[in-house]
């Protein structure tokens, strides 16, 4: 047993070595300040005319009146495969927290943005344009600090919502992400990520959520065994500190499709 017991702490401790030195590298090469926020909205509907009067707000009123703001790549998704009516997924990207906490004045202001926006706007209480909507403030991680756009072709997106048990496991799963080569792995695998952020504001929190692309089904699920049997990723989970049973409570996945206006 004592041989085994050094062995095993031989093997971990080999392992940490090689990791905590990109941890500190990452450390000193990312920078805080350049990270953008995003809003993520999840709207309910109960029929096709209120997914057409949404998804017109944003095509003819929103997005347009959020471009002239600064607020750019944004992207509008419905689910992939949904039961009964789909929900709609909007990402909106802002280049700074200010961005974020005035743009509702700044909407009120626009005279465009509003007379584009009337039948959202002023949809009446007998017929409205959705049933509710769920907002999430995020912050964008410090080795992903801004939106990717995919490449305009044919894909699906897959958006990834993992829970932590405490805050703290939450923050160490940040610096599995981060500074431990968690990200590096998707990039070099090809998953070709959009975002990742932590949710400081939303529903099931702590958590974090982040967005990947794939050309479609079978590529997903390559891609995703490919990242399981990767030796790097096998390094980086054998820490203990690291382990999933730790870090990550639940893994909600949804697989969406762009709309007709999406930016991304």
């Amino acid at each position: 047993m004592k041989r085994r017991s050094f062995v095993k702490t031989s093997l971990i401790t080999s392992v940490a070595g090689a990791i905590i030195p990109k941890i500190n590298m990452a450390k000193e090469t990312f920078k805080t300040g350049d990270r953008q926020f995003y809003e993520l909205k999840v709207y309910t509907l109960k029929n096709e005319q209120q997914q057409k009067l949404v998804e017109d707000y944003f095509k003819y009123a929103a997005i347009p009146a959020l471009n002239r703001l600064g607020s750019k790549n944004i992207g509008v998704f419905t689910e992939l495969k949904p039961v009964g009516q789909t929900k709609i997924y909007v990402l909106i990207p802002y280049n700074s927290l200010n961005d974020f906490l005035t743009v509702q004045d700044k909407l009120s202001n626009d005279t465009v943005y509003k007379e584009q926006g009337v039948p959202y706007l002023n949809a009446p209480a007998t017929d409205p344009a959705y049933e509710r909507i769920e907002s999430s403030l995020l912050e964008a991680f410090v080795h992903a600090p801004k939106l990717q756009v995919p490449e305009q072709k044919q894909c699906i997106f897959e958006l990834r919502r993992y829970e932590h048990a405490t805050e703290s496991a939450g923050k160490k799963k940040l610096e599995m992400f981060n500074d431990a080569g968690e990200i590096d792995i998707f990039r070099r695998l090809g998953f070709k990520p959009v975002f990742f952020g932590e949710t400081l504001i939303g529903e099931l929190r702590p958590n974090l959520i982040y967005m990947v692309t794939f050309d479609d089904m079978p590529a997903h699920d390559s891609h995703w065994k490919a990242f399981g049997g990767d030796p790097e990723w096998k390094k980086v989970s054998s820490i203990p500190d690291y382990a999933d049973a730790k870090l990550v409570s639940r893994i909600t996945s949804t697989f969406l499709s762009p709309a007709a206006c999406s930016q991304i």
